[in-house]
């Protein structure tokens, strides 16, 4: 056992490592797609804030 105890989810899906870059319909794969999607959605705030909205042109939100 090394200096820092394991995690108990570490390798909790597939045997394999949750971190694992696998494509398809794996638990990996889920968890990398909630990432990117966090990502996205946080740079589509940021491009909005600095009024780059293409959103609030097309329904006219803000007038």
């Amino acid at each position: 056992m090394g200096p820092y105890p394991t995690d108990a989810t570490e390798k909790a899906y597939n045997g394999s490592d949750r971190n694992a870059f696998k494509f398809g319909f794996t638990p990996q794969a889920e968890l990398w797609n909630g990432r990117l999607a966090m990502i996205g959605f946080l740079a589509y705030l940021l491009w909005d804030y600095q009024g780059y909205s293409v959103l609030r042109e097309v329904l006219n939100l803000i007038h």
